[in-house]
């Protein structure tokens, strides 16, 4: 496989600094040599450079920084359509705002392949709020509801060239909804699996039913992994710390459950702050789990001390 690179130092759409420092973190981690270690062909195309941000005013008095994340959209919606030519993209994030961009940029290059683009949310929270319903105002809870074409980002964010389904849509290791999310989401028939949900089946169940999917549908499938998908016990650097998160055996069996199938196309990784962080070993954790993706097998995996 041929992957590259794409870091998306984004941090305008989240409540505090330090998103910036994950692209540099994850390669510091060794995500480089993870991935050619395991028989894979890896270019660094660098670090995503957002365009002029225009002035901009929208009713809702609660955004933050909305002309900088659409000018991030627009150049990275760019860079993951031509990061996706033939290869599969690794989106180096940067908080969840990156993500209106990288799915838009996918989604377009499966629709000029006849293809449906489904996604797997891999995150506390399902990030499907609109421009009007963020009561917080920080942006890295809209990029689902963009991708999906929820209403109320026209004029605003770039205009999607190809929207995803929301029924392609599965969001697994959710546990904070907001209430207008709920509603949204109930109606756009998102499948939702809530950790209450794992708790009780599993987590490998859910998701062998999605990928049966994909497979039937023949269609690509995008991955957003959150830090926050993770229980902040082994994974603390993130700005949106939820308990109760999946676990490491939870993490790593998604991961090699996803590469059996040899469906993943494109992937995000968002939402580390390194600022935040122990020692490195939350960046250490996300490039372990990307190296599971990628194809290393239990048996494999190296001892390491912290």
């Amino acid at each position: 496989m041929h992957c590259r690179l794409v870091g998306a130092p984004v941090q305008d759409g989240a409540g505090r600094p330090g998103c910036e420092m994950g692209p540099s973190a994850l390669r510091t981690a060794g995500i480089h040599a993870a991935i050619t270690g395991l028989g894979h062909e890896v270019s660094d195309m660098g670090n995503v450079t957002p365009l002029a941000p225009q002035p901009m005013v929208h009713g809702n008095t609660m955004l933050k920084a909305l002309p900088e994340i659409a000018a991030w959209t627009a150049a990275l919606s760019e860079a993951a359509y031509a990061a996706s030519d033939r290869a599969m993209p690794v989106f180096l994030g940067g908080d969840h705002s990156l993500s209106a961009g990288t799915v838009a940029g996918v989604a377009r290059r499966a629709a000029e392949a006849g293809r449906p683009l489904f996604l797997l949310w891999l995150d506390a929270h399902p990030d499907f709020h609109t421009l009007d319903t963020t009561t917080s105002g920080n942006l890295h809870g809209t990029p689902v509801a963009y991708a999906v074409g929820q209403p109320g980002f026209e004029g605003y964010f770039p205009a999607l060239a190809a929207r995803v389904d929301p029924q392609n849509v599965c969001m697994i290791g959710i546990r904070s909804v907001d209430p207008d999310e709920r509603r949204a989401l109930s109606a756009a028939g998102v499948s939702v699996h809530d950790m209450r949900a794992i708790d009780e089946h599993g987590i490998a169940a859910p998701l062998r039913a999605f990928l049966a999917r994909v497979e039937a549908a023949g269609g690509l499938l995008h991955v957003s992994l959150d830090v926050d998908f993770l229980d902040p016990g082994i994974a603390p650097a993130v700005g949106t710390t939820v308990p109760g998160g999946a676990t490491f055996r939870e993490a790593h069996l998604v991961m090699e459950m996803l590469h059996d199938t040899g469906l993943v196309t494109s992937l995000d990784l968002v939402e580390l702050n390194p600022f935040l962080d122990e020692r490195g070993r939350t960046a250490t954790l996300m490039v372990d789990l990307v190296a599971s993706l990628m194809g290393r097998r239990v048996m494999d995996r190296p001892t390491r001390s912290f």
